[in-house]
């Protein structure tokens, strides 16, 4: 059974590396070879609001569908389609069916139209079959939903029972799991005369590779569309390339598409575009899959500040995940402004905490409550061993006899301990702001994840650190955990009530960075606590 159709949209998705200004014989040119080429649906632009878009030709924004008729060439077979992003278009003016036109309509909305407009969507869906039309329905980046949420999706789809309903990764974020996952409850929920359409970005490579583990999964049953533009086009790390699954699909599964003519439209259309502008494969394209975010952001740091690969990923990272789903300059701005703040060479101080540590046994002393308790095996664990002590976020005076230093990842707790810091040398990520020469400054950005909540915990700075410069063997002391039932702290002055109503959050937040950082470490991992802690099992585990 043949149950895969592919949808062009080269000159929809494809042209806005071009801001979509085809020349109008191109746009003609085009869809004719096509349709030649016995593709099933091409998608041949755009509709937006006539109000905010004038059409004077040579471009695939059209505002009307009578204007996009000329370009058409009626087979019998391939099917026409122009996009409407919900919001962009008047669908009152959106005439009536006649046959002479476009066949369907592509509707996008994202998750933030279907929680606060979901009854506009409804009334626009309505719109578009009653006056005749196919309607195609795109969820836009379907990874956003849970799948709570993708399933009331499901069934508002149901409801309407458009043509064909679409899984959209559109920041390339996906991985095979997430198609599997999505796919599954789509397929297992929507109504099984309804076309599930695959729409993916190229941030990851993975197009052609999830095309046709879409192709898998449909299991030769389920009618599936496919998305692709020629060569990959489109802005950004590009689309499935038209040509690559035009030949699996005529090689592997004996589907008669003209591919000699594909690859004819490639060489006299899209390879001059090609020659003019950039798409595919970048690790700014890529890190915009990472961190779901809008391509525009990664352009604008790329362009705007000239920044090193691994500036921009710290830059978008600090971006609420919301908020990277679209772009804002002036915040850019501003957070490029913040990250230069505290962005340091740290080379010279790995060398140096390097050089500190080599040789030595090390205790790592925080200041849980424990400490107390347990301070006669603390002392004389350092004793028998010659260790450095490593204290953390505080300055016990006690242990200044012996080889010590002082690791801060707070500014508030620096700027308590002032007079006692000249005792000892001091090291510190760079978000703490350093009132004396002799300190060691690492690079705040190395050693956190914004991404997760709670990675800046200062103990998992340091153990970041120091994995940095190949210690992973050592004691550690005052670690406790947060527990709302007791003194957390050797000193109740370090207690912050604001937070107690959160410390079962705050603890399974580092627990899991934890559990991440010894499936990391690995094996090397070498850690003994000589005061209890809830984090235990986790850092001890398999020794």
């Amino acid at each position: 059974m043949r149950n895969v159709r592919v949808l062009e949209c080269t000159l929809r998705d494809g042209g806005r590396v071009i801001n979509c200004e085809f020349p109008d014989d191109e746009v003609r040119n085009i869809t004719r070879r096509l349709a030649d080429a016995k593709l099933d649906i091409i998608e041949v632009g755009f509709l937006r609001d006539s109000r905010k878009t004038e059409y004077k030709g040579n471009t695939t924004f059209f505002t009307d569908i009578d204007q996009i008729t000329p370009f058409l060439h009626k087979n019998g077979h391939t099917l026409y389609v122009a996009f409407i992003d919900f919001g962009m278009f008047d669908f009152s003016t959106l005439k009536p069916y006649d046959g002479t036109s476009i066949d369907g309509i592509r509707f996008g909305f994202t998750q933030k139209n279907y929680k606060e407009k979901r009854d506009e969507i409804l009334e626009c869906a309505r719109i578009v079959k009653e006056k005749g039309y196919k309607l195609f329905i795109q969820g836009v980046n379907s990874i956003s939903y849970s799948d709570r949420e993708l399933l009331e999706v499901v069934d508002l789809i149901n409801e309407i029972h458009p043509y064909s309903f679409g899984m959209v990764d559109t920041y390339g974020a996906m991985y095979q799991e997430d198609v599997d996952r999505i796919y599954g409850l789509i397929d297992n929920n929507l109504e099984k005369d309804i076309c599930i359409d695959f729409h993916s970005h190229n941030n990851y490579q993975l197009s052609f590779a999830f095309a046709m583990e879409v192709i898998r999964l449909s299991k030769g049953v389920r009618e599936i569309i496919l998305d692709s533009t020629l060569l990959g086009m489109g802005k950004g790390a590009g689309n499935l390339n038209t040509e690559l699954i035009i030949d699996y699909l005529v090689r592997i599964l004996h589907y008669d598409y003209d591919f000699d003519g594909i690859m004819d439209i490639i060489d006299d259309y899209i390879y001059p575009y090609a020659d003019k502008f950039k798409w595919g494969y970048s690790i700014p394209a890529m890190l915009a899959g990472v961190y779901k975010s809008h391509q525009n952001n990664i352009l604008y740091l790329t362009d705007k500040f000239r920044l090193a690969t691994k500036d921009i990923k710290y830059i978008i990272s600090m971006i609420d995940p919301q908020t990277r789903l679209r772009y804002d300059y002036d915040n850019l701005q501003r957070l490029y402004q913040e990250y230069n703040h505290t962005k340091v060479d740290d080379s010279e101080s790995l060398k140096k905490l390097s050089g500190a540590l080599k040789g030595h046994d090390i205790l790592l002393l925080l200041p849980g409550s424990s400490i107390v308790k347990y301070k006669p095996q603390i002392i004389q664990a350092i004793e028998q061993n010659g260790m450095m002590v490593i204290m953390v976020n505080f300055i016990d005076t006690d242990y200044l006899r012996y080889n010590s230093m002082v690791f801060w990842g707070s500014t508030k707790r620096y700027e308590r301990f002032k007079d006692d810091r000249f005792k000892l040398q001091s090291f510190m990520t760079s978000n703490v702001e350093s009132d004396n020469d002799t300190d060691w400054v690492f690079n705040y950005d190395s050693y956190i994840d914004r991404t997760k909540e709670y990675s800046d915990n200062t103990m998992l700075m340091l153990l970041r650190i120091l994995h940095r410069i190949g210690i992973t063997t050592y004691s550690i002391a005052g670690f406790d955990g947060f527990s709302d039932s007791s003194n957390n702290y050797v000193d109740n002055g370090y207690n912050e009530e604001r937070f107690r109503t959160r410390y079962d959050v705050i603890n399974k937040a580092i627990a899991d960075h934890l559990k991440c950082f010894a499936e990391m470490v690995g094996d090397a991992l070498r850690v003994h606590f000589i005061s209890p802690s809830i984090y235990q099992h986790i850092l001890e585990k398999g020794q």
